[in-house]
Order: structure tokens, then sequence, then C-alpha cells
């Protein structure tokens, strides 16, 4: 089994965000004690960028880079097209991140973990399957 997390989670956890904090971190624990692979891209990191002090992400960066269940995923110039024209085609209802991270999602086969409920929609029509923590 395989997950490609959105950012919200990651921060909701580091940061004990709103009342789902603590469903996100047993979600992720489950994923770790499992050894499930997680993807994650520089979109991911970038996202994180601005949400976390930069010595604070250094240390939480090394996660991802550390760890045999972190997988880093690219997104090519094709991909990086077609999230430019869906985007369009969804009106521009979410991100342009979040079209990417639909797009990885698929091209890895993942899970898409997040508590965005628009982001969940568009990548089901997408045919992304989709897992809020809070379901788990």
């Amino acid at each position: 089994m395989a997950f490609y997390i959105d950012s919200c989670i990651y921060l909701n956890v580091w940061k004990k965000e709103k009342k789902f904090w603590k469903s996100s971190e047993k979600l992720l624990q489950e994923i770790e004690d499992n050894n499930y692979k997680i993807f994650y891209s520089g979109f991911i990191l970038k996202e994180l960028q601005y949400k976390i002090f930069p010595r604070k992400l250094k240390i939480k960066i090394n996660l991802f880079e550390n760890s045999e269940n972190f997988i880093k995923i690219n997104l090519s110039k094709e991909e990086f097209l077609l999230a430019r024209k869906l985007e369009g085609k969804f009106n521009f209802k979410i991100s342009f991140f979040d079209i990417i991270h639909i797009i990885l999602a698929k091209k890895s086969n993942s899970i898409l973990i997040t508590k965005d409920k628009k982001l969940m929609k568009i990548a089901n029509k997408l045919n992304v399957k989709t897992l809020n923590p809070k379901d788990y």
C-alpha cells in the first residue's frame, strides 16, 4: 500500500492544529508501523516551507530524507502541462499545487491523504483514491 500525504496533514500533526491532529497522527503511525510507502514531492516541501520556520523545517525534512519509507517523486514536463489544463477544467476551484498532488498520487498509484474536501472531490473525479484521517 502507498500514500501521498497532503502538506496539511503534516502541519496538522506537527503543530497539533485543530481537533483533528490526533486522527492524523494515528494514521501516520499506522502507515509507519506497517512499513507502507509514502510518496512526497518538492511541491509538498515547498508548501511546508511557507508554514514552518526554516530551522524546524530542516529537522522535519530529515524525516523525508532519512526514511526508507519515503520516496521522492518528480513531476514531468507533460504532467506539469496536464496540471495547467486540469486547473482550468476545474475552474480553479483548488490550487495548482493541489492539482499536482492529484497527478503525483495517481502516478505513484497512491492513496491521497488530505482533509481538503474540494481536493478530495476533484481527485475522486480523476480516479484517485482519497482518505481523510478522521475517517480512518
